[in-house]
């Protein structure tokens, strides 16, 4: 069970999450909606503690996260993986290597400096490539490949660290419809497949509706909805967007099929 407790982030004078609380159980897939400025990636950043709040807790399996440094920190990270809008790849490295980088928490750091992984890591490495369809990819540049599949090869990365929970911020948002679907195809099989929990920050409503057993609905960093997608109603949408609803509740163009 992760659990947040009041969970708060200041900058300054403004309030970018403000005092959150929620329990996420394992195995869900949850969606996190708001518009753009709403603190969901801020919220995010917090729970793999890439950023520290300002008040509240952090609660992983009764274990207080947010007390965490050195190497249990290292290690916290290592259960709850990123997967980042703008992939976080090495580009000129290629995309097996790459995908190998998940592994750093599972072997010595001279063997990843020395280049010297382990069979047993690639065999993990590839067939994790495999899984969404790119194991072809392994040998060319991450830089060479598509934005769907540098998304792709970022899940793997992912994937490889045998996590327990996968945080994807924006990870669609920058893809076309064709892509958008093979990459949340993707995080939906993680979930389902392996029981990963995935807290997935999602500005369209139609992607969080199609794919979130959950969702959980940011304004101004409070908490405003948290409920199924059919319980996410034209007027909540409203309450989470202002201005911009138009925009979300409408209907979206049909995503083309993998």
């Amino acid at each position: 069970m992760l659990e947040l407790e009041g969970l708060t982030r200041r900058f300054g004078a403004k309030t970018a999450v403000d005092n959150i609380t929620l329990a996420i159980a394992p195995g869900e897939m949850v969606g996190v909606i708001g518009r753009s400025g709403a603190g969901k990636s801020t919220l995010l950043r917090m729970i793999n503690r890439l950023g520290d709040p300002t008040e509240g807790r952090i609660i992983w399996r009764g274990r207080d996260i947010t007390a965490l440094r050195g190497q249990a920190l290292r290690q916290w990270r290592s259960q709850c993986a990123m997967v980042f809008q703008q992939f976080n790849l090495s580009p000129r490295l290629d995309v097996l290597t790459n995908v190998l980088v998940g592994r750093l928490c599972h072997v010595p750091a001279w063997r990843a400096v020395l280049g010297l992984w382990r069979e047993t890591d690639r065999a993990i490495a590839l067939s994790a490539l495999e899984q969404f369809d790119i194991g072809a990819l392994a040998p060319q540049r991450a830089g060479s490949l598509s934005g769907g599949q540098q998304q792709r090869v970022a899940i793997a990365r992912a994937l490889v660290q045998e996590p327990a929970i996968i945080l994807a911020d924006e990870p669609v948002a920058s893809l076309d419809p064709r892509n958008t679907t093979l990459v949340m195809d993707a995080l939906q099989e993680i979930n389902r497949r392996f029981g990963i929990t995935v807290l997935v920050n999602l500005h369209s409503l139609d992607l969080s509706r199609r794919y979130c057993t959950r969702l959980v609905g940011l304004a101004a960093g409070r908490l405003v909805f948290d409920g199924p997608p059919e319980a996410l109603t034209d007027a909540v949408a409203r309450s989470l967007y202002g201005l911009e609803a138009a925009e979300v509740i409408g209907a979206e163009p049909a995503l083309v099929a993998a």
